[in-house]
């Protein structure tokens, strides 16, 4: 018996045969927990605030009822803090059939003016240059029935917060408001409780956490051995590997060292171009590239369902940062690692990433040197434990961070 006849999986979600063709033919079969739990709550017209971690599916959460509801004339608004991500709604919505506008920087303001004037029933974009259209009037949002603020907690950190204010007040207030984050701090409550009425809340996981079939690591060692330690991890792991540096510079130079490794490379941050940025992403999807550097403001737009491994050469600035990141391994229920990078000086980096986590980070055995003397830290040289000064250092088997 065919999905669509069944009262299983996406079919006892109130969904219309219509709706169900549509992701059949996508190869969709099984709700994720977040889709399972927002779809039906947002059938009915209620606001509702979801947490979950990246990579539980949270597009489809919001992109299936709103396809079914959306009527004749009326518009969907979805605001995302990148054009990655905005980018890969866009994209989700035109696999479901929907006409989808697409408004980012990088691209030209008066193409995308032109798809405005033919009027298309769901508009993706960063709140910046959705606000570049509200003062030109290329726009008007007056016909907005649903908006939803996507990765709410990530447009606050990039300083959106100001603009996304200014664009709830150009929106009608008789309209559905869905808001989804992975993380639940206080400022997102906040803005919640302004533009979300009586909302029911969705919680898959614990704000701040990761998934659980992603192994993490910490290698301990001098900044100097890092990118030989960065060669070892790309032999030791075949696949797909996505690297994350802190800036646009040092994902550039990593790139290249990556390329000089032997690898194919492409790099990912804001000097990119929307098109650079476009062919680097298709191009790591289908292994075109085997590497991908990026900096934290890809870290959410990059929806590729098999990579391996998650290395984050640079210690990312902010803990939440930390979970996005490694969020894009061990998607759709795959298993994935993330191995971090860090100095012994970055030990209270580590230890607020824990602290997020509520939870300790294991200590590789590759790890070169300790955090404030956790574990005997051995040299081989000549075939023999010494702790002279050359040779190369051998693990001393696992240890726990601050415990």
């Amino acid at each position: 018996m065919s999905q669509t006849q069944t009262k299983e999986g996406f079919g006892a979600l109130n969904l219309s045969p219509s709706i169900l063709q549509k992701i059949n033919r996508l190869g969709i079969t099984v709700p994720t927990p977040i889709q399972a739990q927002a779809i039906p709550i947002a059938l009915s017209g209620r606001d509702l605030t979801g947490i979950a971690q990246t990579g539980t599916g949270k597009t489809l959460a919001f992109g299936l009822p709103i396809v079914q509801q959306l009527q004749k004339g009326q518009v969907g608004l979805i605001l995302a803090p990148t054009r990655e991500l905005a980018l890969q709604i866009q994209e989700t919505f035109q696999q479901l059939g929907m006409r989808a506008a697409l408004l980012v920087g990088g691209e030209s303001f008066h193409r995308q003016a032109s798809f405005l004037r033919n009027n298309p029933p769901i508009i993706v974009a960063t709140p910046g240059r959705l606000e570049d259209h509200l003062t030109q009037r290329t726009l008007d949002l007056r016909r907005v029935s649903v908006v939803v603020l996507d990765e709410a907690d990530r447009m606050l950190d990039m300083g959106f917060s100001p603009a996304i204010r200014r664009i709830m007040g150009r929106v009608p207030t008789d309209r559905q408001t869905m808001l989804f984050s992975a993380t639940m701090p206080k400022s997102i409550t906040e803005l919640a409780s302004q533009y979300l009425r009586n909302p029911a809340r969705i919680e898959v996981c614990v704000a701040g956490s990761t998934a659980e079939n992603v192994e993490q690591e910490v290698v301990v060692l001098p900044h100097g051995e890092k990118h030989s330690m960065l060669s070892s991890l790309l032999k030791d792991h075949p696949g797909s590997v996505l690297v994350f540096a802190r800036t646009r510079h040092g994902a550039r130079k990593l790139a290249k060292t990556v390329r000089d490794f032997g690898h194919s490379a492409a790099e990912l941050h804001s000097d990119r171009t929307l098109e650079q940025r476009r062919a680097a992403l298709k191009g790591f999807k289908s292994g075109t590239f085997r590497v991908l550097v990026a900096t934290d403001i890809a870290a959410r737009g990059i929806d590729v369902k098999e990579i391996g491994l998650v290395v984050n050469f640079d210690v990312p600035e902010k803990a939440e940062d930390y979970v996005h990141r490694i969020g894009r391994t061990g998607r759709a229920g795959a298993s994935g690692k993330a191995i971090t990078l860090v100095t012994p000086e970055q030990q209270n980096d580590i230890r607020d990433i824990e602290r997020l986590l509520k939870t300790s980070l294991t200590v590789s055995t590759r790890s070169t040197e300790r955090f404030y003397g956790k574990g005997p830290k051995v040299r081989v040289s000549g075939g023999s434990a010494s702790n002279g000064r050359s040779g190369s250092w051998r693990p001393a088997g696992k240890r726990r961070a601050f415990i």
